[in-house]
């Protein structure tokens, strides 16, 4: 779903209420426990947690004019998806997570490249989404950007 925000809490405030609650507390945790460098921002139409060009300034290869993406936050039309860079360029980091996610939660991982989808608003497994935060800082992921994703 495409939401016209100017702001994170643009974004929030137009969501439905069962979204708002659980994109609230996924937002809380990312901003707590994401580690120190990393910037929310709007990011393609999503909440988006970003190298800055103060710390990155090549940016985004694709569109150097953009800071480095790292995980992006959105309510879709069925679910809630969580966009994390970092599992789809680290296999290590993928496979941990494929191996906690059923210690968190009863439904079965939905999963694409890089994307999380949680369906279903009672079963997101938020302490997993917090401790996978901490699993990358700012300079890890721009290593591992430029080796592995940057062409």
């Amino acid at each position: 779903m495409k939401y016209e925000a100017n702001s994170p809490d643009d974004y929030i405030a137009q969501l439905p209420p069962e979204r708002k609650v659980a994109i609230e507390k996924l937002r809380s945790i990312i901003l707590k426990k994401l580690p120190h460098g990393f910037e929310e921002q709007l990011s393609y139409g999503m909440l988006g947690y970003v190298i800055p060009h103060t710390l990155y300034p090549a940016g985004y290869h694709v569109k150097p004019e953009l800071p480095l993406p790292f995980i992006n936050l959105a309510s879709q039309k069925n679910f809630i998806a969580l966009y994390h860079s970092g599992i789809y360029a680290d296999i290590t980091l993928m496979n941990w997570f494929k191996s906690e996610y059923p210690k968190h939660c009863k439904r079965k991982l939905d999963m694409g490249k890089s994307c999380i989808r949680f369906k279903s608003m009672d079963d997101i497994p938020y302490e997993l989404i917090a401790e996978l935060c901490t699993k990358m800082t700012p300079q890890q992921w721009i290593d591992l950007y430029e080796n592995n994703i940057k062409k």
